[in-house]
Parts: structure tokens; C-alpha cells; sequence
């Protein structure tokens, strides 16, 4: 039993070690870094070019959903590469609840694609 309390020791010890880092190095970061507020260090820039008008600009939800379907679609990759490197030991399950994920992502690619979400003009 005093086995199992000394590996919850060295976890313990861990992310206490991790915790005084994090504080020394903000500590570090407060102390050793210049701090001189001026107007112009203020100012929004971006590209060299000064800021004109407000920062406020609308954008089309449309990259946001493409955004989503890019995630959606690399997730699908991080699953399906592992499945296929083991494809051979896993049995018939598996190939049947493969191909129903495959097919419920394929239902969302469909509907996006008939959504007009997949075009950009």
C-alpha cells in the first residue's frame, strides 16, 4: 500500500514543481520587463500601415463554418489513420462502425456542400 501513496507523491511533486515555475516566471517577467506606457506603443499596428477608422470590421460566417468543416475533417483523419494501421485484428465490428462514422461525416460534407458552404465565389 505505501506503493500506491508514493506514485500520487510523485504526481503531487510534479505539478508542484510546474506550479512554482509558472510563478517564477511570471515573477521574473514583472520585475525584468521594461514598462513605459507611451501613446504610440499603444495605438493599434499592423502591416506597417497606421490604423485608419474603427477596428471593428464585419465578416461573412461562411469562414467560420469552413473553418469548422477543416476541423471536423482533420478529426476524422486523427481516427481513421490508427484505425486503419490496426484494420486487419479489429474484426467486422469495427469495419461496420468505421464505415457509419465515415457515413455520418459524409452526411455533413453533403449537407454543407448543398448549403453552398463549400464554395467561394
Amino acid at each position: 500500500m505505501p506503493d500506491y501513496y508514493s506514485s500520487y507523491g510523485v504526481v503531487l511533486a510534479v505539478v508542484a514543481a510546474g506550479a512554482i515555475l509558472v510563478a517564477v516566471a511570471f515573477t521574473a517577467a514583472k520585475l525584468i520587463a521594461p514598462h513605459r506606457p507611451l501613446p504610440a506603443k499603444l495605438t493599434t499596428y499592423e502591416c506597417g500601415i497606421d490604423p485608419v477608422g474603427e477596428g471593428w470590421s464585419q465578416s461573412q460566417i461562411r469562414y467560420y463554418v469552413f473553418g469548422f468543416l477543416f476541423v471536423i475533417f482533420d478529426v476524422e483523419a486523427v481516427f481513421l489513420f490508427p484505425w486503419a494501421r490496426v484494420f486487419e485484428s479489429l474484426g467486422w465490428a469495427a469495419v461496420v462502425e468505421m464505415g457509419i462514422f465515415i457515413a455520418i461525416l459524409a452526411t455533413g460534407l453533403l449537407y454543407a456542400w448543398r448549403k453552398g458552404v463549400v464554395r467561394w465565389a
